[in-house]
């Protein structure tokens, strides 16, 4: 599999394989996709967010498949100074996007800032990239707060402010058969990562399907047919071992600096049991004496060692890749 920066400059991955049959049937003429990721990410998991979705993409893609990968974001997100230097450099014009002639489109969450998503900076940008995908997309990932924005311009279903924040990793189960969810055998451990969620049958009112959900944190993977498949993520499959670490280190900073009045949980089925106690007893000093510099003395952390981080992201992907090639492929040229 080749992956190509929109500006033709080759991503660290394999060159082209040679051509093979692979799990649609057909034979394997070699297939050009383009799919594009707006990125919407905080500045600080910005980079991080484009290199997890690219090593996703090699992983998933069989080798008859070439990627061009367009990175493009809203302009309306505020962006410190180093980040819109590289976005300048790196990224496509979002302008650009009507002529862009994708295959697939990936979107992605955003840190919240308004508890209205319709309130929010960048609202109407994203409700007309939402409009334009339905048409100019074979199929459209949206991920976490992107997915509950997409639901509410789509069908006014509103996200419920859960009582606590949701934060871990979670076995989601498979609860229909689809292309999207072909060769999930097993639950799939997946990172949560949110404030709200929206309801199942609030969902099913409206014709979306759910295909994948957890007992513990409700809905998972959904889609919704239209001109495009629109699949969304509640979740972060796409998230690596640290992502949540890092996510959870940044809330106790926050506490400790006074930008946030609640002490976050530990995520959780995510740090080992050692850790979380060390975590427990570091949450008591916190709350003794909340000072920006205790931080420092936080000890070095570990992870359970059943975390599979990335192995949802990877079978969700590449099924979703098989998706775009069978629909390209039955769509002609």
């Amino acid at each position: 599999m080749t992956l190509l920066f929109d500006r033709h400059r080759s991503i660290a991955g394999s060159t082209a394989a040679p051509a093979s049959a692979d799990g649609d049937g057909r034979s394997g003429e070699p297939v050009e996709l383009t799919i594009g990721l707006i990125n919407n990410m905080p500045d600080g998991a910005l980079k991080a967010t484009e290199r997890h979705f690219v090593r996703l993409l090699e992983t998933a893609a069989p080798p008859r498949v070439r990627i061009r990968f367009r990175c493009f974001a809203l302009p309306s997100i505020a962006r410190s100074p180093a980040a819109q230097t590289h976005i300048a450099g790196t990224y496509a014009d979002i302008a650009d996007l009507d002529g862009a002639q994708m295959d697939g489109l990936i979107v992605t969450g955003a840190e919240p800032i308004a508890d209205d998503l319709r309130e929010e900076p960048y609202w109407q940008e994203l409700a007309a990239v939402v409009d334009w995908a339905k048409t100019n997309t074979r199929s459209t990932i949206w991920s976490c707060l992107a997915a509950h924005a997409a639901v509410l311009h789509l069908d006014g279903i509103a996200r419920r402010p859960l009582g606590a924040k949701c934060s871990g990793v979670y076995d989601c189960a498979k609860v229909a058969e689809d292309q999207m969810t072909q060769n999930i055998r097993s639950a799939l451990k997946v990172s949560h990562s949110r404030l709200n969620a929206v309801d199942e049958q609030d969902l099913v009112h409206c014709g979306y399907r759910v295909l994948t959900r957890s007992d513990q944190v409700g809905v998972d993977v959904f889609v919704r047919d239209m001109p495009s498949r629109f699949i969304f993520f509640q979740g972060h499959p796409e998230y690596d071992a640290l992502s949540l670490q890092r996510e959870y280190m940044r809330d106790i900073a926050r506490y400790l600096s006074g930008e946030r009045d609640d002490y976050p949980n530990i995520p959780a089925s995510y740090f080992d049991t050692a850790t979380e106690e060390v975590l427990r007893r570091f949450e008591f000093r916190a709350r003794a004496r909340r000072d920006p510099t205790l931080a420092a003395e936080l000890p070095g952390l570990k992870l359970r060692t059943d975390l599979a981080a990335g192995t949802a992201a990877t079978l969700l992907l590449k099924n979703w890749i098989d998706l775009l090639v069978q629909s390209a492929s039955t769509a002609g040229p």
